[in-house]
């Protein structure tokens, strides 16, 4: 008999933010693997919920080591509640090595939809949510973190970043310095919880307000690169290739720069750059 992997969405600060079915499979789950052990009792307590079945802890250091024997349970008909510190499983936390898993042994998997800091960003952002991309956290480093944001300057999507605290005040100055400090941006800083803030405007703005130190879960909303419109002219095209290279791309990002700019075949921007060579 084969069990079931339940995903549980947890609050991002409000227990009341969940609702019943939550309370009901945490009540009746044989196995709970959980991020923190501290913030399931309090959750427990919070949702006045008693539980009777074995608590696993499941964070990113044992992750792999946990797999075996939650997977041995679910052989066995168990049922396994997954739940993260806030918000949904494998979003930015453990959960998808357990949830591959469980694909690939036919294991049943359903959720138990909930509260997502990327979406409840989007919605209070007050930036484009028509279309959108999950960028999740940036590279700690700060050359790989200037390489990954060069790698989304044209991203006309709004983005959506996790960041910590002590990290956001340069992510904010690094995007300023690739997307143009005019960019429009949101910081949301403890999504629904007592001390809620957020903030909007230029990237720049942000970037010098969160120099003086900012606290607790941050979730950075990017708006996407502007359209611009250029002439399909070819001088025009060749034109908009050597401005982007005068910015200090190569040839090769010039034109694919332009390219997803127009929306044009790359041979038809590589053939108005030759043809604006010739004599």
């Amino acid at each position: 008999m084969t069990g079931r992997l339940v995903l549980g969405g947890a609050p991002l600060g409000q227990p009341g933010d969940v609702g019943p079915r939550l309370r009901e499979v945490m009540a009746s789950a044989d196995v709970l693997a959980v991020e923190d052990t501290r913030r399931l009792h309090r959750l427990a307590k919070d949702l006045e919920v008693t539980f009777t079945g074995r608590i696993v802890t499941f964070h990113e250091s044992v992750e792999q080591a946990r797999l075996p024997g939650l997977m041995a349970a679910l052989a066995d008909g168990a049922t396994v509640l997954l739940l993260t510190d806030a918000g949904m499983p494998s979003v930015s936390d453990p959960g998808y090595t357990l949830v591959r898993a469980a694909i690939e042994a036919g294991v049943p998997i359903t959720s138990v939809p909930g509260p997502s800091a990327v979406t409840t960003a989007l919605a209070v952002s007050g930036l484009p949510v028509d279309r959108f991309c999950f960028e999740g956290f940036l590279p700690r480093r700060a050359g790989e973190r200037r390489s990954r944001l060069a790698g989304l300057a044209d991203e006309r999507r709004t983005m959506v970043f996790f960041e910590s605290p002590h990290r956001l005040a340069d992510s904010l100055a690094d995007a300023a310095a690739v997307f143009g400090e005019a960019r429009e941006a949101a910081v949301c800083r403890e999504l629904t919880k007592t001390y809620e803030e957020i903030r909007r405007g230029p990237l720049a703005e942000l970037a010098e307000w969160a120099a003086e130190g900012v606290k607790g879960e941050i979730t950075l909303v990017v708006g996407g690169a502007p359209e611009v419109a250029v002439s399909l002219d070819p001088a025009a095209l060749a034109a908009a290739v050597a401005a982007e290279e005068d910015m200090g791309s190569t040839r090769k990002d010039a034109i694919r720069a332009v390219v997803v700019r127009t929306g044009l075949p790359k041979r038809t921007v590589y053939d108005a750059v030759l043809a604006a060579k010739q004599p």
